[in-house]
């Protein structure tokens, strides 16, 4: 009989409900909890989160609650799913309570914009010392949710940290890694979604295969460039939470960064395509990061300067693209 363990999901959006469904098919006490108490008093109504997961049923053994303070006394692992962009703002409310005896687990995939900061560093920061993993990879909530199986990796400083997350998460459907690389994982997951980007940009241009087997495997090289620059190892990015991240979020329909991409390349504009959408793009504002990252740490980053430019200083796509072919020849692995 596989251990039980108390968790406590922050934030109802799509990915933070579905990792609140693999805790309770693993059979652990789980609690969900969303900012808004409207929302989550509809959550317990009925049993969905019909906002961002249609069409999958809470099981009894997850309790919703709106109260951070029953969120935090229910739980020994407490999971930090909401966007980069608000973590800061829910650990200031977090910092009221002691947490110094849980695990926390970030699945943030993003760079904070004024800061640049990673969501590992945006945690220490607020909340001192604490005992915390991170959790990427090839994930889409809406495929997690459906128990089809997916295969993430969690990184932690402490070891015994990561052996415990990935075994009250870990599951036939939902098979986890570890490894000790907190910035790799981070920037994995954060730098993919403006890859993801460029790749709808490749669909909605009618670009083809090879625009976009180029986009990934050259965008992966400034992804590693970025990262090892910033200290992270070089082989996490060939790992889940680098290729394995970029490649799904270049191909699947659920894709919310792709879609941004797909619509900039019909023509809409960035407002307009924002407007429209219920859950957050974060490659948008990462975008930004990266682009400031890159020049912060000397890093050429062709691919994601001309993402920048597209979407913040109103570049044509295709004039973008004949920039990037007519760049200097040199050899493949020159930068590597």
């Amino acid at each position: 009989m596989p251990k039980k363990f108390k968790v406590s999901v922050l934030g109802d959006g799509g990915w933070g409900t579905a990792l609140a469904l693999v805790s309770a098919r693993r059979g652990n006490d789980t609690l969900l909890w969303s900012a808004f108490p409207d929302y989550a008093a509809e959550l317990e109504r009925k049993r969905e989160n019909v906002k961002f997961l249609p069409g999958i049923p809470f099981p009894k053994t997850i309790t919703v609650a709106s109260e951070l303070s029953e969120a935090v006394d229910f739980g020994d692992i407490l999971v930090l799913a909401v966007p980069s962009q608000f973590l800061r703002n829910i650990l200031f409310k977090l910092k009221e309570f002691d947490v110094s005896k849980k695990i926390l687990v970030s699945v943030s995939k993003g760079i904070e914009a004024k800061t640049l900061a990673r969501p590992s560093e945006i945690i220490f920061s607020v909340l001192g010392k604490v005992n915390l993993a991170v959790l990427s990879g090839p994930s889409h909530a809406e495929e997690v949710a459906r128990n089809i199986p997916t295969l993430v990796v969690v990184a932690s400083k402490d070891t015994k940290a990561a052996e415990t997350v990935q075994e009250a998460f870990r599951d036939p459907r939902f098979r986890i890694y570890i490894q000790n690389d907190i910035v790799g994982v981070e920037l994995g997951g954060a730098l993919k979604n403006v890859m993801a980007i460029g790749a709808g940009l490749c669909d909605g241009l009618k670009l083809g295969s090879n625009t976009k087997a180029a986009l990934v495997s050259r965008g992966l090289l400034e992804m590693m460039q970025l990262g090892v620059r910033m200290g992270a190892n070089p082989n996490t990015f060939f790992g889940l939470s680098g290729l394995g991240d970029l490649v799904t979020t270049c191909i699947s329909e659920y894709g919310r960064n792709l879609r941004v991409g797909r619509e900039l390349g019909q023509g809409r504009k960035l407002k307009e395509i924002l407007k429209d959408m219920q859950q957050v793009a974060e490659g948008v504002e990462t975008t930004r990061s990266a682009y400031q990252l890159a020049q912060k740490h000397h890093v050429t980053a062709a691919i994601i300067s001309e993402l920048y430019k597209m979407l913040f200083e109103d570049k044509d796509p295709r004039k973008a693209l004949e920039d990037l072919m007519s760049r200097e020849a040199h050899e493949e692995l020159k930068q590597y």
